[in-house]
């Protein structure tokens, strides 16, 4: 197994007197798909938040590349190369896909002393990358909110890889959508993989990690339960480690306390 990418190690974070995380520890490879589960309030979105910069941990190291990292917000996380996903996609409805997609990076292009956006520009790289992830659109001018919500979250994905995400958190980017959605988003997730970078999947869906996941991370009251490779671990172990019962103890028991 190459080197990880990143690795948290031992994270603590408080607000106070309450302690959301009590000591987490994860690492995640380059083109590995890293399943994080628990169910709600198992400090998930801490864990995340203090991954991409949002909050800074009470304790513990963050190592990344390699070197360890202390990003002060998420803007020095995005530009490390480490870019979140989020549940409910920062996107504006009624712009156009190219427009969502390049918000912030705008191409720019020079005719005499002005500097305009490079519409055409643009629009072929946003049709390319839809294309690479399996999404044939319209029109570079479709509007986002004219695209079905796993469309949408293709978007954003490919969004964050075309701009140089070399770790990409999807938090729980499944929970809202179909079947057959959820079918599409779980494929581009295989696609972002096979191109090398690291994938951390927040899910409380085991069905869904046990789909795409290479390891599995399980989360309970803000503690590492454990993690598990692919063909180690059953859905019904998974779930059982989920719900932190009687199930859970005996799993760590036969499983060396390493699941």
């Amino acid at each position: 197994m190459s080197e990880p990418i990143i690795q948290m190690r031992n994270i603590e974070k408080h607000f106070g007197s309450v302690i959301a995380l009590a000591g987490v520890s994860l690492d995640v490879q380059p083109g590995e798909c890293h399943c994080l589960l628990g169910d709600n309030g198992a400090g998930k979105s801490t864990f995340i938040k203090t991954m991409s910069g949002v909050h800074k941990p009470t304790s513990g190291e963050i190592i990344f590349e390699g070197k360890q990292m202390a990003f002060s917000d998420p803007a020095a996380a995005i530009t490390a190369g480490i870019a979140t996903v989020h549940q409910h996609l920062a996107m504006i409805p009624l712009m156009s896909v190219t427009r969502n997609f390049f918000m912030g990076n705008e191409p720019i292009k020079r005719i005499g002393p002005l500097r305009l956006f490079d519409q055409r520009l643009a629009n072929r790289v946003t049709m390319e990358q839809m294309r690479t992830m399996g999404i044939n659109l319209r029109s570079p001018d479709q509007a986002v909110g004219t695209l079905s919500g796993g469309e949408r979250q293709t978007v954003a994905i490919a969004r964050a890889v075309h701009f140089g995400a070399k770790v990409l958190i999807l938090d729980e980017p499944t929970s809202a959508l179909g079947v057959r959605q959820t079918a599409n988003v779980l494929s581009t997730v295989d696609k972002v993989r096979k191109q090398g970078v690291a994938v951390v999947f927040i899910t409380h869906n085991v069905r869904h990690a046990m789909a795409v996941g290479d390891r599995f991370t399980v989360l309970n009251r803000g503690k590492t339960l454990g993690t598990a490779e692919r063909g180690g671990v059953t859905p019904e172990e998974l779930q059982d480690l989920m719900a932190g019962g009687q199930e859970m103890v005996e799993l760590e028991s036969s499983l060396g306390g390493t699941v």
